[in-house]
C-alpha cells in the first residue's frame, strides 16, 4: 500500500473511532412539590362553628298533667320566676282542698283529746279515775296531735304538688327549643322547653385531633362572624374534648367569647382562628419538609428560576405530627421543597408542580 493511501485510510478510520462512545448521560430532573415560606400568623388556620350558650337548662314539669298554656315560643326573652307554662290544676287543686279538710278534722280530735285528757287528770285527782285512766288519755292525745302534723304535711304536700303545675322559668335568657304544644300530656320530668343564659357565650369549632392536641385552656382565638367578617372578638379555649367523634375524627373545644357583640347571637356561624403572639417572626411549614444531615435539620431552597435546589440549615421552634416551625434559617418569600427532600442532592435539578 502507498504512502497515499496509508494517510486516507487513517483520516476516514478517526471519525469511525469516535462514533463508538457513548455521550454522557443527562442530569436527572425530579419533579418536587413546594411552597413559598410565609410567617406563622401570615399562615394562620381557621374553623367554621357556631356561637352556642354556656349554661342551658331544659325545663320540665314535676308532675303529671296535660298542658293549657305555653306563654313563650323559640326565641322570646324570659326573666326568673317568670310563667312559661301551666298543666291542668283541677285534680291538685281537689288534692289541696282534701288535704285541708283532712287538717281541719286532725285538728278537731286534737281539741277532743286534749279535753279528755284534761277531765281524766281532774278525776284521777279525786279519785275517780287510776293512773292506768290518765295514761290512756295522754296516749290519745300524743296520737292526735300526730294525727295533725301528718294532715298538715298531706296538705303542705298538695300545694306543693298543685304549685307544680305552674312552669317558670329559673334564669334570665332566652328560649332556644320548644318541645311540647298546649294539650299535649306531660309527664314528671319530660322536657318541655330549653333556656340558655345569653351574658356568656361561646364559640363552638370541631378541630383536627393534631391541632387539638397543639392547644391547651387558655389559648387565645380570634373569632369572626361569618356574614360579616368585620365583627370581631377575642375568646379564650375553656373546654377541649378528650376524644375525637368517632364519625367525623374531629374534636370539639368550646371558646368563651370576651365582651362579645350583640351580633354574636345564639346560633350565629363565626370563623375561629387561633391567634400567634404578636411579633412572632417564625415560618411554618409542612413537617414533610425537613431532613436531617449529619444530626443537623434543613430544608431545600428552590433557586429563583426554579431550576435547581440547595440545602439550608434552619432552627426549629415547634414541631409535631403536622407541621414545623422555624425560628431561622429560612427568610420569608423562599420556595421550599415540602415532599421528596430526602431523595435530592445538593445542586438538584427539580421540576416544579403546575402552578407553582
Amino acid at each position: 500500500m502507498t504512502l497515499r493511501s496509508c494517510l486516507f485510510a487513517a483520516v476516514c478510520a478517526a471519525p469511525l473511532a469516535g462514533c463508538g462512545e457513548d455521550p454522557p448521560p443527562p442530569p436527572v430532573v425530579r419533579p418536587v412539590l413546594s411552597v413559598v415560606a410565609e410567617p406563622a400568623d401570615a399562615k394562620r388556620i381557621g374553623f367554621a362553628g357556631v356561637v352556642e350558650p354556656r349554661y342551658q337548662t331544659d325545663r320540665a314539669f314535676q308532675v303529671l298533667g296535660r298542658i293549657i298554656s305555653r306563654n313563650v315560643d323559640v326565641g322570646d326573652l324570659v326573666k326568673v320566676g317568670q310563667t312559661i307554662a301551666t298543666n291542668d290544676p283541677l285534680t291538685y287543686q281537689l288534692a289541696v282542698r282534701s288535704a285541708q279538710s283532712e287538717v281541719v278534722t286532725a285538728k278537731s280530735q286534737l281539741e277532743k283529746t286534749s279535753a279528755q285528757k284534761d277531765r281524766t287528770q281532774t278525776l284521777v285527782k279525786q279519785g275517780v279515775y287510776t293512773q292506768a285512766d290518765l295514761d290512756a288519755a295522754q296516749q290519745a292525745l300524743d296520737a292526735a296531735a300526730a294525727s295533725v302534723q301528718q294532715a298538715e304535711a298531706r296538705f303542705a304536700k298538695a300545694k306543693e304538688q298543685l304549685g307544680y303545675t305552674t312552669l317558670a322559668a329559673d334564669l334570665d335568657g332566652v328560649v332556644t327549643a320548644v318541645y311540647a304544644e298546649v294539650g299535649q300530656m306531660a309527664s314528671p320530668g319530660m322536657r318541655v322547653m330549653t333556656l340558655a343564659r345569653t351574658d356568656i357565650r361561646e364559640a363552638v369549632v370541631d378541630v383536627p385531633d393534631d391541632v387539638a392536641q397543639a392547644l391547651a385552656p387558655g389559648a387565645p382565638f380570634r373569632v369572626a362572624l361569618q356574614a360579616d367578617p368585620t365583627v370581631v372578638a377575642d375568646g379564650k379555649v375553656r373546654e377541649i374534648a378528650p376524644e375525637a367523634d368517632a364519625a367525623t375524627r374531629l374534636r370539639r373545644i368550646k371558646i368563651t367569647l370576651e365582651r362579645p357583640q350583640e351580633a354574636f347571637r345564639l346560633g350565629a356561624t363565626i370563623f375561629a382562628a387561633p391567634q400567634r403572639p404578636t411579633g412572632d417572626p417564625s415560618i411554618e411549614l409542612p413537617t414533610t419538609s425537613v431532613f436531617e444531615r449529619d444530626g443537623a435539620p434543613r430544608v431545600w431552597i428552590v433557586d429563583k428560576n426554579g431550576k435547581t435546589v440547595r440545602s439550608v440549615g434552619v432552627e426549629i421552634a415547634h414541631r409535631d405530627a403536622r407541621i414545623v416551625r422555624l425560628s431561622g434559617g429560612v427568610p420569608a418569600g423562599e420556595r421550599v421543597v415540602i415532599a421528596g427532600a430526602n431523595s435530592l442532592s445538593e445542586g438538584q435539578a427539580v421540576k416544579l408542580g403546575a402552578g407553582e
